[in-house]
């Protein structure tokens, strides 16, 4: 991921991966995590973390998440809380709610839902799903 020096993003490059659920692994519950944890397999629950989240091309994520960055190559259905940026690769499929001050969506990508930009810290997603 090159970036320039007038990018704002935050950088996955400076967190160690710190876990891997890899393809064909399959994983259910609660996740938290510090640094940088790479999905590639199947997971359902929900993920906690100030840190980076990577869902890997062909990884299945239905879950409720809230992380620092969370990055997407593969299909998620849920809801994202994102404290510093989500980024939407393709070929991803995203289907459900997004607030972050940051959102970059590629051309090409499926994203079915809503998204809420906000200037700070993001509101509690209960609270964003429960003004529609």
């Amino acid at each position: 991921m090159a970036q320039s020096k007038n990018d704002l993003s935050v950088s996955a490059e400076k967190y160690e991966v710190t876990g891997v659920i890899e393809k064909g692994c399959e994983f259910e519950g609660k996740l938290c995590f510090e640094g940088m944890l790479r999905i590639g397999g199947t997971f359902r629950g929900e993920i906690f973390t100030n840190d980076v989240l990577v869902i890997g091309e062909g990884a299945k994520v239905h879950a409720e998440i809230q992380a620092g960055t969370i990055i997407i190559n593969g299909e998620v259905i849920g809801n994202l809380v994102a404290k510093h940026r989500v980024e939407i690769h393709k070929p991803a499929v995203f289907r459900g709610n997004i607030v972050t001050p940051s959102l970059m969506v590629d051309e090409g990508v499926i994203f079915e839902g809503s998204s809420k930009m906000v200037s700070s810290k993001p509101a509690p997603i209960k609270s964003f799903l429960a003004t529609e």
